[in-house]
């Protein structure tokens, strides 16, 4: 038998499993509850991973409800505080590879991995706090918060994908929508109790609150073993092309009909050498850029066309309440309707609320304007999950922290033409122009998204593409 992490477990929890091997070879660890590893039910691995994702949410999707106190206080320009959000998001994206090779090679654990993000997040606002050179607060809040909530998204999204290998599409939809919605508190705190007066108290509160949500729950974060499964759960009765479909639809683990196991555990550079991994990193790029435009500047648009504060701040939490919801419900879909068909459906819906978010501003309807900003939010979020849940699907899960890693990177890429190079496009092109823009490439990026297929099965027994 191979080395355990966890033989600290008393003889009869390691003598509790076995590992078997399916027709290609994959092997799966089984036998073992999640209560004989945990002590309690894995359950606790969805709502601790949910509560740290609504924590750290305030530092996306509130952002651009407090950038117009953040210039004035600091005397910033508009375009300074769309580069201190662009380089978060670079970081915040680009620490999950090397963090996921860390933790895959047993030099940092997932509880400590959240114990540096909380440190690192109490930095980052206070930094945007109390810096009002512009290159300190990129320094502070963009580099050092950027990846204090970098390692604490990345290991929450792993955690859940790690746990749940036979229904991970809900889980990990609910999980990555407290990224969101848990944010809106904050975009109506910073739209009507936030200014030049009160903001050094509103960001350090902030700051300690994030850090200490963080730090209690990672206090009870512990990886599964490598390969394993659910001990009600059969893995061979679906690691075949198609096996078993016809008698297990309607079963609680039908998920796996739609969305069968990974043939195999593939390597980083495996998963690379499929084409499959770099289409799913562009399809990122390009998706996540609209998303973070629409993040960055909606607000902005909607003072643009006139609308008042109030609609202009609604607009931004129903983004980010549907964002947050939508990511569960399109997870919970993907279960039933397969990965990459929701996906596709996602990613249509996102380019064509970006023409429709024109539209309204053209005709100056305050209603159709949050109808479509209902639509962005639900697009621009619900992406997330489900490359989340297709890396694994693809790739296995012993490997899944360094391949979500690398799929996920895209986004740091998006970050900079998303919020940064998109607020020169608004200023060569105008809003209009933009949004346009940004409703073309989604519908590229759901192209992109149709030529993806799980590595080493048949399309048709795959179920899904």
């Amino acid at each position: 038998m191979t080395a355990d992490p966890y033989a600290a477990q008393s003889s009869r929890q390691r003598a509790a499993y076995r590992e078997v091997t399916d027709a290609r070879g994959r092997v799966y660890r089984v036998g073992e509850t999640d209560r004989d590893i945990l002590g309690h039910s894995r359950k606790l691995m969805i709502y601790l991973p949910w509560l740290a994702m609504m924590a750290i949410s305030v530092f996306e999707y509130a952002y651009g409800s407090a950038e117009d106190t953040l210039s004035h206080a600091h005397g910033w320009t508009q375009s300074n505080t769309f580069w201190i959000l662009s380089v978060w998001v670079f970081f915040q994206a680009g620490v999950a590879f090397p963090a996921g090779w860390l933790r895959e090679r047993g030099l940092l654990t997932a509880r400590q991995a959240m114990y540096a993000g909380s440190g690192l997040c109490l930095v980052g606002f206070l930094a945007l706090s109390h810096l009002d050179d512009v290159l300190l607060a990129i320094l502070g809040f963009g580099v050092v918060g950027g990846i204090g909530a970098g390692l604490v998204y990345a290991t929450c999204i792993n955690m859940v994908g790690k746990w749940f290998p036979e229904r991970r599409g809900a889980r990990t939809g609910f999980v990555n929508g407290g990224f969101a919605y848990g944010s809106l508190p904050f975009i109506f705190v910073f739209n009507y109790g936030f200014d030049t007066a009160n903001y050094h108290r509103v960001l350090d509160l902030i700051g300690c609150y994030v850090m200490v949500v963080v730090f209690g729950c990672a206090f009870f974060f512990k990886d599964p073993p490598k390969n394993w499964w659910p001990a009600d759960v059969d893995p061979l009765a679906y690691a075949g092309a198609g096996a078993g479909a016809g008698a297990v639809a309607g079963s609680r683990s039908g998920s796996l009909v739609k969305n069968p196991p990974a043939v195999r555990q593939f390597t980083p550079k495996e998963a690379i050498r499929t084409g499959m991994l770099p289409l799913m990193w562009l399809s990122v790029v390009m998706t996540a850029g609209v998303s973070i435009f629409g993040i960055s500047f909606q607000v902005d648009y909607a003072k643009e066309v006139g609308f008042g504060p109030l609609v202009a701040a609604s607009s931004m939490g129903v983004m980010a309440v549907v964002n947050g919801v939508g990511r569960g419900v399109v997870g919970w879909l993907s279960d039933r309707w397969g990965r990459k068909s929701t996906l596709v459906f996602v990613i249509v819906v996102l380019g064509l609320a970006q023409f429709g978010v024109i539209w309204a501003g053209d005709v100056r309807s305050e209603a159709l304007f949050l109808f479509f900003a209902f639509l962005s939010g639900f697009g621009g979020g619900a992406f997330y999950p489900l490359f989340a849940a297709l890396t694994p699907d693809y790739f296995g899960e012993n490997y899944n922290a360094t391949n979500y890693g690398l799929v996920y990177s895209g986004k740091l890429v998006s970050g900079l033409f998303g919020g940064g190079l998109g607020s020169l496009v608004v200023a060569s092109w105008g809003y209009d122009g933009a949004y346009a823009l940004a409703g073309a490439v989604s519908l590229i990026a759901a192209l992109l998204a149709l030529l993806l297929r799980q590595p080493g099965r048949a399309r048709a027994a795959a179920g899904t593409g």
